[in-house]
């Protein structure tokens, strides 16, 4: 009788039955009310006037009027700057002694949030309130005796004398309550490597004493783990090794692209769990099975959420967001429709534009789906392609074609006068790429109506280019971004895209 997992399952049971609070946003106004209390006397605070907002009885609409949105460059040159160098009581009370590092897909490679004491205690909290929603997939008093692999960041920070800098998840690994680290893995030996390589390694080299039941990490790295530790030992499957492994963790990318690369290495059905964990904190999580994989906003942990309708009033044609741009709180979001997504948070993030856009799918749950980035989409002509209809027409056309496709990215391009998409997939089958791009242009006509005109008048044409898996893996090493937040940018532009031609040409000559 598994005795630890019985008390854990009757916990989450127990936790399961308190009833949730109903008034979203009453719930929303009391976090920004936590927050604007706690940094009311920090510069930002004193210069916004938060000790005013906290006499209003709404102080949300005061909130808007006053404080400005904010982009990462316009936070860092006004505030964030003053925090890098040590400074204390900028943005939120106290000295930042820890930086999260971008995960490099946007144009800055030196992207520093910072992450607070506070920060970590709600990602800590939001890591247990998802452990907590478990019971609603109704696994076995069994699984919780089993443990949890997280594939994450170095927990050796870099430290230049005045703060530690790293992936997030090396520092909330790094600082994860004492009661918890007999649960996870890698051990501290690994956990603290820096090379990819070598932590990848000793994972393989260990995964034969490990009972894993649990895995978390970026899709990459999963199935790139999965195919060493199966090479390495001679198996037909990863469940050889593993056969208690049922849960797989998931966030930074969608899942899409990856999952039927990853199900052929499981001998069993894995249950997916989005997760939304992003550099500036906890935001989201799968808190049940549904069609979507849509995750629940986390409305009580510390951090308030405004949402700005994706569209052409409040953003130019680059993904800009303009100076008179409207947010609406979460009463007044709608379904369907899409929404970059500002936050507020114990990291002294203050109506951030998180670059991130999102689609709610329930509103009386808080449940969205992330659809893609504010910079990250095409729109040359008006096709007003997101990520998200890209992610499930790469789906379709792999599973029509029988292939695996895990990585892609596409660049917009004038053509004779007009426009062309040109993409770049990859794949280790050998196929037609004409194929692959007739096969591809027809689900983006289902799933997009703009894109379906504009195939008939500006858009003149598609070209696909097929590259092995491999060759996306290792442009991001020519950049340093192996990693366990590292992922490939899927809409390609300026900087990002004279650097992936240029590879290219280096790759051609090599390979």
């Amino acid at each position: 009788m598994p005795i630890l997992g019985s008390i854990i399952k009757g916990a989450i049971d127990l936790r399961g039955r308190i009833p949730a609070r109903k008034n979203i946003y009453k719930q929303q106004v009391k976090q920004l009310r936590k927050l604007l209390k706690k940094a009311e006397y920090t510069e930002f605070g004193k210069y916004y006037g938060f000790s005013n907002m906290l006499l209003e009885e709404d102080p949300v609409r005061s909130f808007q009027k006053n404080v400005p949105i904010h982009d990462y460059q316009s936070l860092f040159d006004g505030w964030w700057y003053k925090v890098l160098k040590g400074e204390k009581d900028i943005c939120w009370p106290g000295k930042v002694n820890y930086f999260a590092l971008s995960s490099g897909t946007s144009e800055s490679s030196s992207k520093h949030i910072p992450v607070t004491r506070d920060m970590i205690k709600a990602i800590h909290r939001g890591t247990i309130m998802q452990i907590l929603s478990t019971r609603n997939f109704n696994f076995l008093k069994e699984q919780y005796e089993t443990e949890i692999l997280f594939v994450g960041g170095s927990t050796n920070l870099n430290y230049n004398g005045i703060y530690f800098s790293g992936d997030l998840s090396g520092i909330t690994t790094g600082t994860l309550p004492r009661w918890f680290r007999g649960f996870s893995l890698p051990g501290p030996e690994i956990r603290g490597l820096k090379d990819w390589e070598s932590k990848l390694q000793m994972m393989v080299d260990n995964a034969k004493n490990w009972n894993v039941g649990f895995i978390c990490g970026v899709p990459a790295w999963i199935q790139i783990l999965f195919e060493r530790i199966i090479k390495h030992y001679n198996l037909k499957s990863i469940h050889d090794i593993w056969p208690n492994l049922a849960i797989y963790v998931h966030g930074g990318v969608a899942i899409h692209p990856y999952k039927s690369s990853i199900d052929v290495l499981c001998a069993k059905p894995l249950i997916y769990l989005d997760t939304y964990l992003a550099s500036e904190g906890f935001i989201a999580y799968q808190e049940r099975p549904n069609p979507h994989q849509a995750m629940k906003l986390l409305t009580s942990n510390k951090m308030f959420f405004e949402f700005v309708p994706f569209n052409e009033s409040n953003f130019d044609a680059d993904g800009n967001i303009l100076p008179n741009a409207k947010a609406l709180n979460i009463t007044e979001v709608e379904l369907g429709k899409v929404y970059a997504l500002l936050i507020s948070n114990t990291a002294g993030a203050w109506r951030y534009l998180i670059g991130d856009t999102v689609k709610f799918t329930n509103l009386k749950r808080c449940e969205i789906i992330i659809t893609g980035r504010t910079k990250h989409f095409l729109s040359l002509c008006g096709e007003h392609l997101s990520v998200d209809n890209m992610n499930v027409a790469i789906k379709h056309t792999a599973e029509d074609l029988g292939i695996h496709i895990n990585e892609y990215c596409v660049v917009g391009k004038p053509f004779e006068g007009l426009f062309a998409h040109e993409w770049y997939v990859g794949t280790d089958k050998n196929v037609d790429p004409k194929v692959i791009a007739e096969t591809l242009d027809a689900y983006l006509k289902q799933l997009n109506d703009d894109y379906a005109v504009e195939r008939h008048h500006a858009l003149k044409s598609v070209w696909v280019n097929v590259l092995p898996n491999d060759a996306f893996i290792e442009f991001l090493a020519t950049k340093n971004k192996l990693g366990s937040q590292s992922k490939f940018p899927r809409v390609l532009k300026g900087k990002h895209l004279n650097e992936w031609m240029a590879f290219l040409q280096k790759y051609k000559t090599t390979a």
